[in-house]
């Protein structure tokens, strides 16, 4: 506001002044505020995507699981938006007081009838965004995961909420080392409630000292003490005292507004403090189900400085078997050097003919000369390996237009819910692996070839595939496990104005036996393309999240179902399975969060990925991989 000068100004009035000390009060804290966040935003990197090597990708699509005829409502969004994840530093600000407003119990939920939409985090992996507070999960919940963990007081369930964080949670769940600390704090807290309104009361002299006393003894013992070990020997009776002036002081009569405000505030803080932490926690387990490990990245790193560093002849001598189409042709899209040679060893150890495989790996240029140098300095019973640099393929057919970076497949964590009449259901979560937009290339990136299966490198084989390879498609294009827990009619919400089959089953990209030939005959890499232009994909985000919408409507009609026997899905997230059925399965499909090689990993299910690791190479011990 100008004036003519402060000499000269007329003295404002009590009113402009009082609201001039809240307008300076506010522009403080907000300048504190930033002060802080700003700061820990470029500390932790989260003002741009986290890089990384190894990524899962997993957008969350939440749907309806009623009856065809049931009532379905579109989702309203822009574009694919509504696949993506909120701001990730809004995860380490502790959350709003509980004057905010809800709308079923979450202020960012997006809710149509009982579809849910939470958006996630923007870093590779997306997740649920952390809405509501984490649910109290007993060592007796463990066996339930297959119907669900306990939901909150809405009904919503920890694994929707925070994905499958709550599994690990349960799993590593630690014994509470400050369970003393927290009941002192609230008799502390309490205590201090009473506390005014009992020295206000005539011939309570005697009760006001005594809470006094109590308090100040509880004070110095907590600021002393962080957990249950660190506080002194006589706290038994420090809290027996409190307990007993605590009941006298409820017995008075006394003005309950105060007493009821304090107590409502500790609510509220306790709330808002286990939300903080939950959040806390589950973006830190969500980096580090993204984050290569360390001895992983060291792996790579030597590699790819031996590669450059050795003398020898570093080419392959099978050259010619790579377009020949008379051998059982392999290909993984990986930028993991650990788990897709764990796919290619388990393959050629169950094979009875190793000798007739050729893997081609496709990888990025970062990777390219570690994994060359890996499968060059190993031998797989015969098995050819041939190493492709995705990018060198993409400078060569750059002129199109049509050639993106390296995708490999995409994860999606899909909830449903079974009844549409209660919200107070449990849900049903399911991981969703897609191609990515890299794997639509097939045809051109492998020219000569007629036949070829494709195998994603969260993926162990324990039986020989060469029944798979000969398997008839029946003039389809691929051969894949079909999912009809989840159908089309259930994600038309993220499907662009295009004609399908609302009934159809989705596929699973695991493990596919694709037909080139056919493959070009119904140009479905054509028809990829024209599905793309339909969708949004400005950014990478999207272009990402559309692998999903892309992936069910470019093979619909052209899928050949596979036998659900041959492969085991939900190793990397569900610990319902049982040992007899992941014994019987050809492939085990590790979809999921929790990768067999990370120590996130459901160890229960990490002994069959791990019996095919390599314990003798130098790099490996040089850097101490030990999954």
């Amino acid at each position: 506001m100008k004036g003519p000068g402060p000499a000269a100004a007329p003295a404002a009035p009590a009113g402009k002044k009082r609201w001039r000390c809240v307008a300076a009060a506010g522009a403080a804290v907000a300048l504190a505020f930033f002060s802080v966040v700003v700061p820990l935003a470029v500390l932790l990197g989260l003002h741009a995507r986290f890089p990384s090597m190894y990524l899962v990708d997993e957008s969350v699509v939440s749907v309806y699981d009623g009856s065809e005829g049931g009532s379905w409502e579109p989702i309203p969004s822009k574009g694919n938006d509504s696949l993506q994840v909120n701001n990730t530093v809004k995860e380490l600000v502790p959350p709003p007081s509980k004057e905010r407003t809800e709308t079923n119990g979450s202020q960012s939920d997006t809710v149509i009838g009982n579809i849910s939409i939470r958006p996630a985090p923007p870093i590779r992996q997306a997740t649920v965004l952390e809405n509501s507070s984490l649910p109290y999960v007993t060592d007796t919940d463990l066996g339930s995961f297959e119907q669900g963990l306990p939901g909150d007081e809405n009904g919503k369930s920890c694994q929707l909420q925070f994905g499958s964080y709550c599994l690990w949670s349960v799993e590593h769940k630690e014994v509470m080392k400050d369970f003393i600390v927290k009941r002192l704090k609230d008799q502390l807290f309490v205590a201090r409630a009473y506390y005014p309104s009992i020295v206000k009361l005539d011939g309570m002299e005697k009760l006001s000292l005594e809470m006094k006393q109590n308090i100040q003894e509880h004070g110095h013992m907590l600021s002393e003490a962080i957990s249950d070990a660190d506080l002194p020997e006589f706290h038994g009776v420090n809290m027996a005292k409190m307990d007993q002036t605590i009941a006298a002081a409820k017995s008075c009569a006394l003005e309950c507004t105060n007493v009821e405000k304090k107590l409502t505030q500790l609510l509220d803080m306790t709330e808002d403090e286990a939300l903080f932490h939950a959040r806390q926690s589950t973006y830190l387990y969500r980096l580090g189900v993204q984050t290569l490990p360390k001895s992983l990245h060291c792996l790579s790193m030597r590699l790819t400085v031996d590669y450059f560093n050795a003398s020898a002849d570093m080419e392959h001598s099978d050259a010619k078997k790579f377009e020949n189409p008379a051998f059982q042709h392999y290909i993984i899209f990986s930028t993991n050097l650990l788990a897709s040679s764990m796919t290619i060893n388990s393959s050629v150890t169950n094979s009875e003919e190793s000798a007739n495989m050729v893997f081609h790996l496709m990888t990025d240029a970062q990777n390219f000369y570690a994994f060359k140098n890996w499968f060059i300095r190993n031998s797989y019973k015969g098995a050819t390996i041939r190493v492709l640099n995705f990018e060198d393929f993409q400078v060569k057919n750059s002129g199109n237009g049509t050639v993106e970076e390296l995708s490999p497949s995409e994860e999606f964590r899909i909830t449903s819910n079974g009844n549409a009449l209660t919200l107070n259901t449990l849900t049903r979560t399911e991981y969703i692996s897609m191609f990515g937009h890299s794997l639509f290339l097939l045809p051109e990136l492998f020219s000569n070839l007629k036949r070829v299966i494709v195998l994603e490198d969260d993926t162990i084989v324990q039986k020989d595939l060469s029944l798979l390879w000969n398997l008839d498609l029946k003039g389809k294009v691929i051969g894949a496990v079909q999912f009809c827990r989840v159908k089309f009619r259930q994600l038309r919400a993220y499907l662009p104005d295009l004609p399908y089959d609302s009934g159809s089953c989705i596929w699973m990209s695991g493990v596919s036996i694709i037909d080139l030939d056919e493959w070009r005959e119904h140009d479905v890499t054509g028809i990829h393309r024209r599905i793309l232009q339909k969708l949004r994909h400005d950014t990478e985000a999207t272009w990402r999240s559309a692998a999903l919408p892309a992936g069910l409507l470019a093979f619909q009609d052209l899928i050949h179902p596979i036998e659900g026997q041959w492969v085991q899905f939900g190793l990397g997230h569900d610990y319902g399975l049982t040992h007899g059925a992941i014994k019987k399965a050809a492939i085990l499909h590790y979809n999921g969060n929790m990768k067999p090689w990370l120590e996130l990993g459901i160890r229960r299910y990490r002994k069959y990925w791990k019996r095919y690791l390599p314990r003798d190479d130098v790099f490996m011990m040089g850097c101490n991989v030990n999954p």
